[in-house]
């Protein structure tokens, strides 16, 4: 048990921390069976965000929501769409209007993570949506979701989900 965080997943054992978390937890263990789009089309029918880390922080304890004004929505979406070019923090803070810290901060209180790390997520979930989608090469697909290389996909997606870019694709491949 981890009282600071949304759920985890230990394999056998998985746990939340309350009502919402326990829908995020739903999503992930829908995921990790049966693919990102499946995933992500069910919290599209639930108006829900398709994925939330576990890791995450919980959120219960902030009194008072963003302005407007402070939203990284707008950014998210210019990020999402640009997976395949050369985004880097710095770049992020220019399109933000903002310095690298306050878009660090930012980016901690409304997600819960750093820039780099939410950039990561977003690039790997657009890396397994291509594997179970499509037959494109791992290294075309690397290149599209911005990790420049066969070999650097297949790092991230070892360290981050456990497998490998194939197996991940002969498991969950729309295209079988």
């Amino acid at each position: 048990m981890d009282p600071d965080v949304l759920f985890v997943d230990d394999g056998d054992v998985a746990t939340s921390a309350g009502t919402g978390a326990g829908i995020d937890l739903c999503l992930h263990l829908v995921r990790s069976d049966h693919g990102a789009a499946y995933a992500a089309q069910i919290a599209r029918n639930m108006v829900l965000p398709p994925h939330r880390e576990g890791s995450q922080l919980q959120y219960a304890e902030r009194p008072v929501p963003a302005r407007a004004e402070e939203s990284l929505a707008p950014l998210l979406e210019w990020a999402t769409s640009q997976l395949d070019a050369r985004l880097t923090v710095a770049r992020l803070a220019e399109r933000a209007g903002l310095s690298s810290r306050t878009l660090a901060r930012r980016f901690t209180e409304q997600l819960g993570t750093s820039p780099g790390q939410w950039l990561l997520g977003r690039r790997l979930d657009a890396a397994r949506v291509l594997l179970e989608r499509t037959d494109l090469p791992v290294e075309t697909i690397a290149t599209r979701v911005g990790l420049a290389s066969a070999v650097n996909l297949r790092r991230r997606f070892r360290a981050h989900l456990g497998t490998t870019p194939g197996t991940y694709r002969r498991t969950f491949s729309e295209t079988r």
